[in-house]
């Protein structure tokens, strides 16, 4: 299993297109073929955790996830999974509130505010503060908030979460698959600028999601 390497980037002085600095895409460098594939895994499938000090700085600082997004084509999304090996008893809790944030349709509105609690401003630390952050940002009420919190379709998201962390065997944060066969290597990425760094994860997503084996 790879570990993240945490990625420093230097002061960017301009902007750079993506795939304008596509580099060469290739097995043991910029990604790494699982032993057996998951089947039935989203096309890009990322796990992530509120508490992990990586995840913060790959999504909330940098917004590699959200850059690579932006250049999936029509109809493939970044599925976000979070674990509950980090953060201790209440990680289980905070990884229902992102499926209540899924089933809702407001992660976009919560996942920032929600790093920003837990990493930052420590102000997210118990049950409580998690569902008012969702009614803050997200304009939600909190018996909308507690009718999700205990409906069938979050109880499943859930489930799959779980399921999912177990079939891949994750053990570090964060983690993307393409297709489930590939994962994506972090520290194989031009890191003299955000933007190229981002370019280039984007086109190793890309490049990997029109592989044929």
């Amino acid at each position: 299993m790879l570990k993240y390497a945490k990625i420093i980037f230097p002061l960017m002085l301009s902007s750079v297109s993506f795939f304008s600095v596509a580099a060469p895409v290739k097995e043991g460098e910029q990604y790494v073929k699982l032993e057996q594939s998951i089947s039935n895994a989203p096309r890009v499938t990322e796990f992530f955790s509120f508490f992990c000090p990586h995840c913060y700085q790959f999504d909330y600082v940098n917004n590699i996830s959200g850059g690579v997004q932006k250049t999936l084509p029509a109809g493939i999304k970044v599925t976000k999974y979070h674990v509950d090996f980090l953060g201790g008893q209440f990680a289980q809790y905070v990884s229902r509130a992102w499926a209540v944030a899924v089933t809702m349709g407001v992660e976009d509105k919560v996942k920032n505010p929600i790093f920003y609690g837990i990493q930052n401003s420590r102000t997210i630390t118990n049950p409580h503060e998690i569902r008012e952050t969702f009614i803050n940002a997200a304009g939600i009420t909190g018996d909308q908030y507690d009718a999700a919190w205990n409906s069938f379709a979050v109880k499943a998201f859930v489930d799959k979460q779980r399921k999912a962390a177990e079939k891949f065997h994750i053990q570090g944060v964060p983690s993307v698959y393409v297709d489930g066969k590939y994962q994506i290597r972090p520290d194989k990425f031009d890191t003299s600028t955000l933007e190229i760094y981002i370019a280039q994860y984007s086109h190793a997503v890309n490049y990997l999601l029109s592989a044929e084996d």
